[in-house]
């Protein structure tokens, strides 16, 4: 019996956690792939980043994703604490969602959700169709789940032991939360976790009074994903990451020292115990949240004071960039240079991040250079956009042609950052692969980006200060690169041919040196820039 148990419960889970992933997939397809950037427009205002968080979750399916986003972002510089807490509490609600569904008795539409689903995802000729077809094709699944589950867990009725279990969790209901928490943890979603407490319901294994501990116990397990996601992070991302668990945890208690008047006034909101877990899991997360909404100024500076430390940010979008000068041309293609000369700055970070990746294996640096890599096409974007509304004004030749020689740079700047990002992918795929590279090759690496990453330095600084001398410098400085990058290249064919360098780490390797030369051919563009300004 102990093993139909285990398989029911097993292959159930698997399935809701398989349909939670697919109908999640849909949802962000159908929604656009750019729906993080949701999360980078916020404003200080604490409701919308709630309302934006409660969106962000009902996309991904599940709050400890959104809550990895939203460390991620604040990681990145993009969100200050205020926001990224507002956007947790949100996510919390956002989870809940999950939870409503699944406990209406609706198990009957498994089946044909799963059929449809499956005809609009193979055969929908529009994409959005087929979007829908994994949405539909999702939602079934996690139902089979949920009904697999259930009927698997039917035998644990005559299990005395598992009765004395659940007396357990009403009489001490911290038994409860720690339970709830550990297995949440484990399976790392509180939407499932709190379908496994419906499931049980469903077979009344578990009375409404111990679910309810079980149910408060999964806010706090949720928690630990953000937690694990800060690990190596800066300041802004673990302060993000202990404001998620304190909120739960101050939540939890503050319920459980009301837990008699709470379970009272829960159980009148549904005749039956699935319904009324719901319902927990919900007006647990909504008197959080007004609670927390409340003295969210309070509760940052809590956790500024927890983690202490100088918050470094970095502003997202443009910063230099205002409209309101563009009738005045010098002064606006004077904060249009300061914007791109930022832009370079962030560029030379994700390339210097992404070489450090390549050359220690540190895979935690990723989402950051992923999030500065969005932030520079961000910004190219917004500054092509000004100064060609700038250019609609009058101007003399020399502006108009700084404003060509803007534009050029802005490009070349975006262009360093994507090579960055294919040099952090290489990284990812050696990391992943475990493919050996020596010390000798990893010498090699590091010496030819110091060279470029020197060359990149030197052409911001030369078209910032409008400096000839080390323009030409810089642009001379090129075909030593070429150079140099044709001599590693020859060197580790004829190492690969000899058989000292594993093949596919020799792939690799030159593709990370192609990466790193056009890195140098595009700070050569920016030092042309001043050279052709100058002529």
């Amino acid at each position: 019996m102990f093993w139909d148990i285990a398989f029911s419960f097993l292959g159930g889970l698997g399935l809701f956690l398989f349909g939670i992933q697919i109908m999640a997939s849909g949802m962000q397809k159908a929604a656009g792939d750019r729906f993080r950037r949701i999360l980078e427009v916020l404003t200080n205002k604490p409701v919308l980043g709630v309302l934006t968080g409660v969106l962000v979750t009902f996309l991904v399916q599940s709050s400890s994703t959104a809550s990895v986003m939203v460390v991620g972002f604040a990681n990145a510089g993009l969100m200050n604490l205020s926001q990224a807490i507002s956007v947790i509490i949100g996510a919390n609600i956002g989870t809940t969602v999950t939870a409503q569904i699944i406990s209406f008795d609706i198990g009957v539409i498994a089946f044909p959700a799963i059929g449809i689903g499956s005809l609009l995802n193979f055969f929908g000729r529009r994409r959005l169709h087929r979007y829908m077809g994994q949405i539909l094709l999702g939602f079934g699944l996690l139902f089979l789940g949920m009904i697999t589950m259930s009927s698997g867990m039917m035998p644990l009725r005559e299990l005395d032991a598992f009765h004395n279990m659940l007396v357990q969790f009403s009489s001490y209901p911290i038994l409860g939360i720690l339970a709830g928490a550990i297995f949440t943890a484990l399976i790392q979603s509180s939407s499932a976790a709190t379908g496994v407490i419906i499931a049980m319901t469903l077979q009344d294994l578990i009375p409404f009074n111990a679910a309810v501990p079980l149910v408060l116990g999964t806010n706090i397990g949720t928690s630990i994903t953000a937690i694990l996601a800060s690990f190596g992070a800066n300041l802004a991302a673990r302060r993000a990451a202990v404001a998620h668990v304190l909120f739960n945890v101050l939540g939890v208690i503050l319920v459980l020292a009301l837990i008699g008047p709470f379970t009272d006034l829960i159980t009148h909101t549904a005749a039956t115990v699935p319904r009324q877990v719901a319902n927990t899991h919900t007006a647990f997360n909504l008197l959080n949240t007004f609670i927390f909404i409340v003295f969210l100024k309070h509760f940052t500076r809590l956790i500024s004071y927890i983690v202490p430390g100088e918050d470094i940010k970095m502003d997202f979008g443009p910063k230099y960039l205002d409209k309101r000068i563009l009738k005045t041309p010098a002064v606006a293609l004077g904060g249009a240079k300061q914007e791109l000369l930022r832009m370079g700055g962030i560029a030379r970070e994700m390339l210097d991040e992404s070489i450090q990746v390549f050359l220690t294996n540190d895979l935690k640096k990723i989402k950051h250079i992923v999030q500065m890599e969005e932030l520079v096409d961000g910004l190219e974007k917004e500054i092509n956009v000004y100064l060609s509304d700038l250019s609609q004004h009058s101007m003399s030749q020399q502006q108009t042609k700084l404003i060509g020689n803007l534009m050029s740079a802005a490009n070349d700047l975006e262009r360093i950052g994507d090579h960055a990002e294919n040099i952090m992918q290489l990284a990812e795929m050696k990391t992943e692969e475990r493919l050996p590279f020596s010390n000798t090759a990893l010498e090699e690496i590091s010496d030819f980006y110091n060279s470029i990453s020197l060359m990149l330095e030197e052409a911001l600084s030369a078209f910032e200060n409008d400096q000839v001398k080390l323009a030409e410098k810089v642009a001379a400085k090129d075909d030593e690169i070429d150079r140099q990058e044709k001599v590693l290249r020859n060197e580790h064919i004829e190492r690969i041919n000899t058989k000292k360098c594993y093949p596919s780490a020799g792939v690799i390797y030159l593709d990370l040196l192609s990466n790193l030369e056009r890195v140098a051919d595009h700070a050569k563009n920016i030092a042309e820039l001043v050279l052709e300004d100058k002529a």
